[in-house]
């Protein structure tokens, strides 16, 4: 119930602002507002000077868990198109997105341009779908691509701009994919098994082959259970796994909890290093940007693995 009020006041609120005038941007760029960091990083790469980008979350922050704050309802009732991953990933903002659809206010879900047949079933996650996108980067460039096309519908006269970046930075994710390809190839098969805080890495699995194991589920509001740690160390020592990776969006506690549960039962297993999974790196950082938080990921996962 609580919940319901919270966001009936946001509604509410966000309709009431936005029936006032909007904020002229000073340079007539068109107004954008993000939600997660990895589609800021986009969205400012292909609108370039074009376009002002507001995210609405920073580095490490988990956007399942995430409640949209006063100051957030300034940037979304100034902006001119919101874009969101979709697949309730930001799933206390989900609803807001939706009930906006009825007003005049653009909201644009990249997880709309993807064909259902080829996501990730999951019956445990509101969507029904795993809302990881962004370690399938097939999948990202097609969200890119389309990105850009929605931009040029809402600003004509730069669409040739949108295109040309968009270009560019698919470009950059073409030749990312082969070098994790390059990387990924020195690790055996056998010592394929990714084993994380929570399930964000499954598209990351299917594309370069590994098996992938979440201590918590595809979302992070539900916590691992005793039970879940004891299982999930018994199946570390039974595939001799050598390393256990932390997340910078979720608390290492569960992490560690599962290695303490490992050498309990007089096995070593390590702490392989930190992964960027819902969230990219602090600013001015090579993680700081898609590419640079991807191939930071792969360089960890196979060098802790090996």
């Amino acid at each position: 119930m609580k919940n319901a009020i919270q966001l009936f006041s946001f509604l509410l609120a966000l309709l009431l602002m936005s029936c006032g005038k909007k904020q002229k941007n000073l340079n007539d760029k068109l107004n954008i507002v993000t939600t997660t960091t990895m589609i800021t990083d986009m969205i400012t790469a292909v609108g370039g000077d074009k376009v002002s980008v507001q995210g609405l979350m920073g580095s490490g922050v988990d956007p399942h868990l995430y409640k949209a704050s006063e100051g957030d309802v300034t940037k979304l009732t100034q902006a001119d198109v919101i874009f969101y991953n979709g697949l309730h990933l930001e799933g206390k903002l989900e609803d807001v997105f939706e009930k906006m659809k009825h007003t005049n206010k653009k909201t644009i879900a990249l997880a709309a341009c993807l064909e259902k047949e080829k996501l990730i079933v999951s019956e445990n996650f509101a969507s029904n779908y795993d809302p990881h996108i962004w370690f399938q980067i097939d999948y990202w460039i097609q969200c890119v691509s389309y990105a850009a096309a929605e931009l040029g519908k809402l600003d004509a006269k730069n669409k040739e701009v949108y295109l040309k970046n968009a270009s560019a930075y698919i470009a950059s994710l073409k030749s990312l994919k082969q070098e994790n390809e390059k990387l990924v190839s020195t690790l055996p098969a056998a010592k394929r098994i990714l084993i994380t805080a929570h399930d964000a890495f499954n598209y990351f699995g299917k594309l370069y082959d590994f098996q992938v194991v979440g201590l918590q589920g595809l979302s992070t509001a539900t916590e691992a259970g005793v039970q879940d740690v004891q299982n999930l160390a018994n199946f570390i020592i039974k595939n001799n796994v050598k390393a256990i990776f932390v997340e910078s969006s979720v608390p290492k506690r569960t992490i560690e909890a599962l290695q303490a549960s490992v050498q309990s039962k007089n096995h070593e297993v390590i702490i392989g290093g930190e992964l960027f999974s819902d969230a990219l790196g602090t600013a001015n950082t090579p993680e700081a940007t898609y590419v640079g938080m991807y191939a930071h990921n792969m360089s960890t996962i196979v060098n802790g693995l090996k």
